[in-house]
């Protein structure tokens, strides 16, 4: 059990997928215009990445080495289109259209491809879920603030809830592809500032999470190893 609280928490802070191993930069930046937008898209591949680590995580040993990327991402895409038709199905047509294109682009985004690789499938079925579930919601944790500061800078409200009331001309820098870029960048220097004072108190130097960043998911090295 303390195994699973270990897989499932580190993703939401010490592997935070968005603020420490910066994945899924193209999402977080796309659809982060507002709170809703970005907690609807985490959720999604909160669901997605939960779903197929449980997935790979029991096919991983009758796959053959050779195969095992388009095998993964064959079993990826049927989640992603489960999501993609329960949102067309359900959700608020202007839900549907903000997230657009970035709904089916899950299939190839290298935080659900890369914790298939790097985790799901070297670990059993209950422990990769704890994995998936984690890194979903600290994706969609970090969506969600991005999304929520840039819309209150930007118009004064907060999940579409009008915050200040006499705020009638729009801040048009926080929705912008830059205004994004500098949030993003303030969050993630104030996170390192805390885990690094976090170090210093008990002693230690802080260390980044080495291993599981797109760097070490050996996708890229595929055809070495087939080779």
């Amino acid at each position: 059990m303390l195994q699973l609280i270990k897989d499932f928490a580190k993703g939401i802070w010490k592997e935070n997928p968005t603020f420490v191993l910066v994945l899924g930069m193209c999402p977080t930046l796309a659809v982060t215009s507002n709170a809703i937008n970005g907690a609807s898209m985490g959720l999604a591949t909160a669901f997605v990445l939960m779903c197929s680590n449980i997935a790979i995580s029991i096919i991983s040993g009758i796959v053959p080495n050779k195969i095992r990327i388009p095998v993964y991402i064959v079993v990826i895409a049927t989640f992603v289109t489960i999501v993609d038709m329960l949102l067309q199905a359900y959700a608020p047509p202007a839900i549907c259209a903000s997230l657009g294109i970035f709904i089916p682009l899950i299939v190839v985004n290298c935080i659900v491809l890369g914790r298939a690789e790097a985790f799901a499938a070297s670990h059993n079925p209950l422990r990769s879920a704890a994995d998936g579930l984690g890194m979903g919601l600290g994706f969609t944790l970090a969506l969600t603030i991005i999304g929520g500061i840039r819309e209150f800078l930007s118009t004064g409200s907060l999940f579409e809830i009008k915050l200040i009331s006499s705020w009638t001309t729009d801040f048009l820098l926080p929705s912008s592809a830059p205004g994004a870029f500098i949030i993003l960048g303030c969050l993630m220097a104030a996170m390192n500032y805390l885990n690094i004072k976090k170090s210093q108190k008990s002693g230690k130097v802080y260390v980044p999470p080495q291993g599981m960043d797109c760097r070490h998911c050996n996708i890229c090295d595929l055809k070495h190893h087939e080779e």
